[in-house]
């Protein structure tokens, strides 16, 4: 008998080996990202002190998105979470895709806080 693969396991497996390898300071915080089935969440955290310095997601009403779940909206979170970091003198982070694959909603929000002025 095959055993069912666990879409969820194997993703906090990668999300495991690539927190080994990364993490983030005051200077240069690590931009971590979620994604559900209807919502994207984007922090910017220093692991020194394990704290949060910034953070953005769908839920905000202050960004006015009709729609939550698509390429679209996560561009917006890029956009917003350079901007929050740039007003909170962060201009270099490390990006943290949290095990998923660099595609779709993940590479649309990286790619918008790349053009709104953050170095990854």
């Amino acid at each position: 008998m095959f055993k069912k693969v666990d879409k969820k396991e194997t993703r906090v497996k990668r999300q495991h080996r690539i927190r080994n390898k990364i993490s983030g300071t005051s200077s240069c915080p690590r931009l971590s990202v979620f994604r559900s089935g209807k919502h994207i969440y984007a922090q910017l955290i220093d692991d020194e002190n394990g704290a949060t310095l910034v953070s953005a997601s769908t839920l905000d009403k202050a960004l006015g998105l009709e729609q939550t779940h698509n390429i679209e909206a996560a561009k917006k979170i890029g956009e917003s979470i350079a901007k929050r970091a740039l007003d909170n003198g962060i201009e270099e982070v490390v990006f943290d895709r949290s095990g998923y694959l660099y595609h779709g909603r993940i590479k649309a929000l990286a790619e918008a806080a790349r053009e709104a002025g953050l170095k990854f």
